[in-house]
C-alpha cells in the first residue's frame, strides 16, 4: 500500500487540461448551468443600455432646481410622462420636468431625478420641495459594463448569476468545455448491485452511487463500469477499459 498523498500525487501528475479546440461544445444558455466557459464573452451592448431612472419621480434639469428649498420651492411644467419601456419623445427644456418611473429612459435635457416623495403635483405642474444632488438617481449608460470589453472570462463557472448576465447580453448559446468523464469501478467479490438479494457475507455496492453523485455534482460525467471481482486479470482489463 502507498500513502494516500502519494496516490493522489500520481493521479494529479497524469491529469491533462481539456483542449480549447477539441474539448469544447456550443450549448443553449439554459443548458449551461455548472459548465465552464471555453472562451471570453464580449457583448455589443452597454449596461445599462441607456441613461435611466433608479427611482419613481421627476426628471429635471439640475440647473432649474439647485437653489430650491422647503421655503423656496421650484414649480416646473410637466412636459411628458415616461413609463417603463417607453422612448421619450420630448427634450426637457428649462422650467420643465418629465414624470418618470424606475427603469425608464431618461429624456434628453434632463440630468437629475427627484424622487416623488420630495415633490407635490397639481395637474400638469410639479413643485420640487428639496434640492437633490446633481445626477441623483440617474444610472448612466455603460456605468456597469461598456460594450466591446470582456463581460465574462474564459474558465468562468456558469451559475445563476452568470446565466442572468449572459441572458441580458442576449447570448442564446455559449461555448463551454465538455464535461470531464470519470470512470468508476467497484472492486470486491463481496459486492452486489442494489437490485440483487443479499447473501451471507455480501455487501451492497453503495460507494459506486455516492461517487457517481459526487462526480456529477462536481460537473463531470460519471461512467459506471460496474463491480469487478477479486481477480487480477479481470481487474487489469477493467482498469485498461477505464483508461
Amino acid at each position: 500500500m502507498i500513502p494516500v498523498s502519494e496516490a493522489e500525487q500520481r493521479i494529479l501528475s497524469l491529469v491533462q487540461p481539456l483542449d480549447r479546440d477539441r474539448d469544447t461544445e456550443q450549448v443553449p444558455l439554459l443548458n449551461a448551468a455548472g459548465r465552464v466557459l471555453a472562451e471570453p464573452v464580449i457583448s455589443s451592448l452597454d449596461f445599462p443600455h441607456w441613461d435611466n431612472s433608479a427611482m419613481d419621480g421627476y426628471a429635471v434639469r439640475y440647473a432649474d432646481v439647485q437653489n430650491c428649498a422647503p421655503d423656496r420651492p421650484v414649480t416646473l411644467t410637466i412636459a411628458e410622462e415616461i413609463p417603463a419601456g417607453y422612448q421619450p419623445q420630448k427634450v426637457v427644456q428649462s422650467g420643465q420636468a418629465a414624470r418618470i418611473l424606475t427603469g425608464s429612459m431618461l429624456p434628453a435635457g434632463a440630468d437629475t431625478v427627484v424622487m416623488q416623495e420630495d415633490t407635490q403635483r397639481q395637474g400638469d405642474r410639479v413643485t420640487i420641495l428639496t434640492v437633490p444632488k446633481p445626477q441623483a438617481f440617474v444610472r448612466q449608460r455603460g456605468s456597469y459594463y461598456q460594450a466591446g470589453t470582456p463581460l465574462l472570462p474564459a474558465g468562468c463557472n456558469l451559475q445563476a448569476t452568470e446565466i442572468a448576465v449572459l441572458a441580458a447580453a442576449q447570448q442564446a448559446s455559449v461555448k463551454v468545455y465538455r464535461r470531464p468523464r470519470v470512470a468508476i469501478l467497484s472492486t470486491g467479490s463481496e459486492l452486489v448491485d442494489i437490485d440483487r438479494p443479499l447473501q451471507p457475507g455480501q455487501l451492497v455496492d453503495s460507494n459506486q452511487y455516492a461517487l457517481a453523485t459526487l462526480v456529477a455534482q462536481a460537473g463531470a460525467e460519471p461512467v459506471l463500469l460496474g463491480i469487478i471481482p477479486d481477480d487480477p486479470e479481470m481487474l487489469r482489463k477493467a482498469i485498461a477499459q477505464a483508461i
